[in-house]
């Protein structure tokens, strides 16, 4: 099972990407809304591995500021066995130095995944998982009428721990199961 630690948005953002789900979920397309589950909010991932026990550690002893203006940008995919529908998110250079920090804190962590390295990252907003082609075109046509752009703030880092099934926001140290 895989741990995350994630940007999680302010309100007035995490609510415009729950529309976009609404919007899917009243389409009847696949959708991120269909997992109803309380840890399920729209996040940035910034860092995923195995297991993320000296990181927990030092993140509790660094200081990371999370919280900066976020835009939220156009409409991404990203293929595999199906296909996922994402918003990008614009690259800024507090965006950059937060997730180069935290991969320098993660890198030694036993199966840190590749994808998330610098270089190697593609920071995004999941709208839609296990897309077909067809799904894939109804969805984006679905979303036509939303805005190009979402503007807002990152509210802070969450951790979240697969296996156990419980999140945190880093800095608070009270796990919550889900």
């Amino acid at each position: 099972m895989v741990q995350s630690l994630e940007l999680i948005l302010d309100d007035a953002l995490d609510e415009s990407v729950r529309r976009e789900w609404q919007m899917l979920l009243d389409a009847d397309l696949p959708s991120q809304g269909r997992h109803t589950g309380s840890s399920n909010r729209p996040h940035i991932t910034l860092s995923v591995a195995e297991e993320f026990d000296r990181l927990d550690a030092r993140l509790e002893s660094d200081t990371i500021e999370s919280a900066f203006p976020v835009r939220l940008g156009a409409l991404i995919v990203f293929r595999g066995r199906s296909m996922t529908l994402a918003r990008s998110v614009v690259v800024s250079e507090r965006l950059l130095e937060l997730h180069s920090r935290v991969s320098e804190l993660a890198q030694d962590a036993h199966g840190y995944r590749s994808h998330t390295r610098p270089g190697r990252w593609t920071p995004h907003v999941t709208i839609a998982r296990r897309l077909t082609h067809t799904e894939l075109f109804d969805a984006i046509r679905c979303l036509d009428s939303t805005p190009v752009d979402l503007d807002g703030t990152t509210s802070g880092l969450r951790r979240w721990d697969g296996e156990r099934k419980i999140e945190w926001l880093v800095g608070e140290g009270r796990h919550q199961n889900r």
